[in-house]
């Protein structure tokens, strides 16, 4: 004797069921090679401070 709760709001294709788009900005974020060049000069900057710390 279980209780099943049945969802009625389930309809396919509703809004809710889609990710929301990037703006033009964040694609261009995305794919320029400018800006992933210095996000890998932060991220790996970033690894190396952790790295000195623990190596004291």
């Amino acid at each position: 004797m279980t209780d099943k709760k049945i969802v009625k709001n389930r309809e396919p294709y509703q809004q809710a069921y889609y990710p929301p788009m990037p703006t033009r900005f964040v694609r261009y974020m995305r794919t320029s090679v400018v800006w992933q060049f210095v996000r890998f000069w932060i991220i790996n900057y970033k690894i190396f401070k952790l790295l000195v710390k623990s190596a004291h």
